[in-house]
């Protein structure tokens, strides 16, 4: 691995403001809780500013990311940031896709790869730092996870540095399971983002957790239709799942200019379609992405300004007396619909369209109700 002594000039972001509290603290301390909303630069700030840290000698940087998609965009992005390909300088493995090679500092992994990581290996020997982003999304697996850099950094390995980062987790309580460790927050930069509610008839009958109602796809549908007519830019969708993109997209297409572009974006297209989808549209075309909550956060699609959001999310629930875990269709946070309209504010003043009505958001929990799952 090359030395690192410092970095080339960064575009600036709103996570610089933090960036000696981070350094400072990671020399005194093994562990950190960072809070930054969506666009603040932690994904692909803090990894590379790690790089020239005394306490790495030449070890990895691992930044797990929930999903794979998000993991190739992001090592994409960092290493055009240093003027180079992935698998230089940063890499990254997925379950079907590895960029890595000798002179690789900052690996970006998912979940699955983590998991056997350690257990080949439960002292990470190669490692100076995990980074744990996006932590607010939780699984059984990226907790198990963290259970087990905290056991080998109890056990192996006290000089390895954990970070978990998230933009709406509590993340006192976080601080609290890595042993009182420090909370750094920072702030972002965001556009105005206008909020519009368009909920359906109550006719309709729309009951929260049952995504398959097609009414509900026929007005998402409806909705995006009348946003290509009357506002420009490209536009972000949010669907639960494959079947509601699938329902949407087929009851769209007949109905846009040839110069709109229809993508849908979730973890089981191939790399090539996801890519696609993160690209910027073409020049004199308008694009419009039909997401899973992938597009929530760290992945960010060139352009949008227009965002219409259906409100349900899938999440994994674990049953423990089955011992499986499956996946369940609900109303999503006010957290999670904060960060959804978001999107539509990164790059420039944006409007969102809720399908719901404004008094529902005051039965909506504050923000995911994941709970911790460690090991007794």
């Amino acid at each position: 691995m090359k030395p690192h002594d410092f970095l080339p000039p960064l575009p600036p972001c709103p996570l610089d403001a933090v960036r000696r509290a981070v350094q400072t603290s990671l020399c005194q301390q093994k562990n950190l809780v960072l809070s930054a909303p969506p666009g603040a630069g932690k994904s692909s700030r803090l990894p590379l500013w790690l790089l020239a840290a005394p306490w790495r000698r030449q070890r990895k940087i691992l930044l797990l990311e929930p999903r794979r998609v998000v993991a190739r965009a992001l090592a994409r992005h960092m290493a055009a940031l240093l003027g180079e390909q992935a698998g230089e300088t940063v890499g990254f493995r997925t379950r079907d896709e590895s960029r890595v090679s000798r002179q690789t500092c900052v690996e970006v992994v998912t979940e699955g790869v983590l998991t056997q990581m350690l257990q080949e290996n439960p002292e990470l020997p190669h490692a100076a730092c995990v980074l744990f982003d996006e932590f607010h999304e939780r699984s059984l697996v990226a907790d198990m996870g963290l259970a087990l850099c905290l056991e080998s950094q109890d056990v192996f390995r006290p000089d390895l540095r954990l970070v978990v980062m998230s933009a709406t987790l509590d993340m006192g309580n976080v601080s609290s399971l890595l042993g009182g460790c420090p909370v750094l927050e920072a702030s972002g930069k965001s556009f105005p983002v206008e909020l519009r509610y368009r909920p359906l008839p109550p006719t309709k009958n729309i009951v929260p957790g049952h995504g398959a109602n097609p009414a509900l796809w026929r007005h998402m549908a409806d909705v995006i239709a009348e946003l290509v007519r009357t506002e420009g830019g490209n536009l972000l969708a949010f669907c639960p799942g494959v079947s509601e993109i699938r329902q949407t997209e087929t009851l769209l297409r007949p109905r846009l200019p040839d110069n709109v572009t229809l993508h849908s974006l979730h973890g089981s297209l191939p790399a090539a379609d996801q890519d696609a989808a993160i690209a910027p549209a073409p020049t004199g075309h308008r694009k419009i992405v039909l997401a899973t909550s992938i597009a929530e956060t760290s992945l960010t699609i060139e352009g949008i300004r227009l965002v219409v959001d259906c409100g349900l999310t899938r999440l994994p629930r674990f049953d423990p007396d089955s011992g499986q875990t499956r996946l369940t269709t609900q109303r999503i946070s006010l957290a999670g619909a904060t960060q959804r309209s978001g999107r539509a504010g990164r790059t420039m003043p944006g409007l969102c369209c809720r399908l719901w009505a404004q008094e529902e958001e005051s039965s909506m929990p504050p923000i995911s109700d994941r709970k911790f799952w460690m090991p007794t």
